[in-house]
């Protein structure tokens, strides 16, 4: 069934559809729409689910890991300063190895007060150990709350799904929705091995002392590691069940491309529209979509990038005193490889100023000018 809905409602839907027993929120713009359309599934009885209002981010974090721990599928969505109150309990999450997914509505963090779209929020907690994804389109965001269930369960870490404020998570766009009896075939109910039961006295997170320690932690990026592979063949078969694959970066009309793109979130679709107009008038431009940012899908960059001789890096947040996180990072996997492209990282959009056409244009054409970039941080469209 296709609907025309926006991206919160986009994952409402996917959560509905993935049959999540508890969910915990606490309003926040913008992303207060994902909750509430969930309250009145489950208030109109289309959702067997619990629904607990709490009174901050923090204890709707506290709230999901304890229905995780007692072996419930579990939600919840935030943004911005919400996931900031987070923090501490994201590590519990994550070390706990509780399969929780929540969708994170990007938005800038104050001050001044901004509730448009940037991609720091997210970004400053890629050191937690959540799985992270970023998505481009409406489909994507409910096709990957599905996927991230699934993804979570298998490597048992928590999953935050991405989406752009406003460009998506307000914008209504066609939405193919599966029928639940194919999405009750993709994604069983979740077994987990442990949980907490009466019946079953079993003893949670106690002190841990250092002969122990280290290989917790060792055991935790094993699975960060797993999940690459496992998210690919995750989006593999969800592409054979609904013609929709997917996988941890996405190649386009990069074939003998001189230059590339590297994006991420709602301005890959703008990018995607400049590449196929520069590519019509015979300039060889491409673009490579990152939709995982942690794991960071090292190897696969490496391939995608082989032998191309620029490439510019289109950041929407921020790491005050380095630059961009996403160019940090393809910077980083790319470093030592034999003809390495040169990288130029640029910022841009921050807190929600557009993106247009016109913007990536003037990215592309500062990549062809210059041999190497300008500035450790090239900034676009800002006043200076």
């Amino acid at each position: 069934m296709e609907k025309v809905i926006m991206g919160n409602h986009a994952v409402s839907y996917g959560v509905q559809l993935a049959r999540v027993q508890v969910i915990a929120a606490y309003p926040i713009t913008p992303q207060t729409q994902v909750v509430e359309i969930l309250s009145e599934f489950c208030a109109d009885g289309l959702l067997d689910a619990k629904f607990i209002k709490v009174e901050s981010e923090h204890s709707v974090m506290a709230a999901v890991v304890g229905a995780s721990i007692a072996g419930a599928r579990a939600f919840t969505a935030t943004s911005s300063h919400g996931l900031a109150l987070m923090h501490e309990v994201l590590h519990w999450a994550s070390g706990g190895r509780l399969p929780i997914v929540m969708a994170n509505v990007n938005r800038a963090l104050g001050p001044g007060w901004n509730v448009w779209t940037e991609q720091t929020d997210s970004l400053a907690q890629r050191d937690t150990g959540w799985i992270q994804f970023y998505c481009e389109t409406n489909q994507e965001v409910l096709d990957m709350v599905i996927q991230a269930y699934k993804i979570a369960e298998t490597v048992l870490l928590p999953v935050m799904l991405v989406l752009d404020a406003f460009v998506l998570s307000h914008t209504e766009e066609p939405v193919d929705i599966p029928d639940q009896a194919t999405v009750d075939r993709f994604l069983p109910p979740y077994q987990p091995k442990f949980r907490l039961q009466p019946g079953n006295p079993c003893s949670f997170y106690g002190l841990v002392g250092p002969e122990h320690w280290m290989e917790l932690r060792y055991k935790m990026q094993r699975a960060m590691e797993q999940a690459v592979q496992v998210t690919q063949q995750v989006g593999a078969e969800f592409g054979q069940v609904f013609g929709r694959p997917y996988d941890v970066i996405e190649k386009y009309r990069m074939e003998d491309a001189e230059i590339v793109l590297v994006a991420s979130g709602s301005i890959v679709g703008t990018s995607r529209e400049v590449v196929d107009e520069l590519r019509a008038q015979g300039q060889r431009v491409g673009l490579l979509k990152i939709r995982m940012f942690r794991p960071f899908p090292f190897a696969a960059m490496r391939q995608a990038l082989a032998g191309v001789r620029k490439v510019a890096v289109i950041d929407r947040n921020i790491s005050y005193g380095y630059g961009g996180i996403f160019a940090s990072e393809v910077k980083a996997a790319l470093y030592g490889i034999p003809d390495a492209p040169i990288i130029f990282p640029f910022v841009i959009g921050l807190g929600g100023r557009d993106v247009t056409p016109q913007s990536i244009h003037k990215i592309v054409q500062y990549t062809q000018q210059y041999d190497k970039p300008a500035e450790e941080i090239v900034w676009m469209e800002v006043k200076r």
